[in-house]
């Protein structure tokens, strides 16, 4: 018989990646349903918010850091005290996915870990944008080879943005009743727009 698995009321989840890909666009999406097309250098932000679920409080914090400066302490403790891992590139920009490709190193080095809780963000994937990164490519590289899990996403038109978070949440091990709290909050903000289903899940509420 397996071991049962205590539901934690806690998590952290990080999101790293190179400069101007998206980061700070997709946890401001996610938490107030705005967006700042104007691109602002970020040093290290952490957001917490809390859920009141079947009585319990469950706490989320979202912690959003540096592209555009090198601190290589500062980024390995983000990631020895994160629980999840959003590593984020642009659809845009190959450089910023061979960045990614180097994070995912380092959070294997760091957590001593060969499966770590990782989702690959290919951001920008609005119509219009010049694609460097074909998503079958990255696809292949991230879902057959890492044996992580990969979506594209676009923070200006609000696509798949969350997903990624119900994603990143199912693999941090919080309790799946969190799931309908998520989708409650989403019902009540205005002008909602329809999330694209995964490249290769279907889209669900009803499990995180």
């Amino acid at each position: 018989m397996s071991p049962v698995v205590k539901e934690k009321n806690h998590v952290r989840l990080v999101f790293l990646g190179a400069a101007g890909v998206g980061k700070t666009a997709l946890i401001h999406r996610f938490l107030m349903d705005t967006f700042e097309p104007k691109h602002r250098r970020t040093v290290e932000e952490l957001h917490s918010k809390e859920y009141e679920v079947s009585g319990a409080t469950l706490k989320v914090e979202i912690l959003d850091t540096s592209g555009s400066y090198s601190f290589p302490a500062m980024r390995k403790l983000s990631i020895q005290n994160s629980d999840a891992f959003a590593l984020v590139y642009a659809v845009d920009d190959a450089e910023s996915f061979e960045s990614v490709k180097s994070l995912r190193e380092e959070i294997l080095e760091v957590k001593e870990d060969k499966f770590p809780p990782i989702v690959v963000v290919g951001n920008k994937a609005e119509s219009g944008s010049e694609r460097q990164v074909p998503a079958e490519d990255a696809l292949s590289l991230v879902e057959l080879d890492w044996n992580s899990r990969f979506m594209e996403t676009s923070a200006k038109d609000n696509e798949n943005v969350l997903e990624v978070f119900k994603e990143l949440l199912q693999q941090a091990n919080l309790p799946s009743r969190l799931s309908p709290a998520l989708c409650k909050r989403r019902e009540t903000l205005p002008k909602e727009q329809v999330l694209r289903p995964p490249m290769n899940k279907t889209n669900s509420c009803s499990v995180c």
